[in-house]
């Protein structure tokens, strides 16, 4: 059976109430994402670069064709890169 106790001295929390109400009053400072909106859009791209990839090397007849084998592994691979590019690049400042 599980015991029942009470504390001996209150539990402090790690804020008190005045951080509280500090933390809850609204700021008029603009809010920065961590992504652009170029960032976005290259990252949309390269999903729909992967996806033609994809359906590029879909299908049943010819299994040993060209698309498949050389063209579509290289176009998905670029999707790829143009997705981790668009992740890493920084969005550009504005003042």
């Amino acid at each position: 059976m599980a015991q029942k106790f009470k504390p001996t001295t209150p539990l402090k929390t790690s804020a008190s109430a005045s951080a509280l109400k500090e933390t809850k009053t609204l700021s008029n400072e603009p809010v920065e994402f961590i992504f652009d909106k170029s960032n976005y859009k290259f990252l949309i791209i390269s999903v729909l670069i992967v996806a033609f990839g994809f359906v590029l090397m879909s299908g049943t007849t010819d299994i040993y064709s060209n698309t498949k084998i050389v063209i579509a592994p290289i176009v998905v691979l670029a999707g790829f890169a143009l997705g981790f590019y668009a992740i890493l690049k920084k969005p550009e400042v504005s003042k």
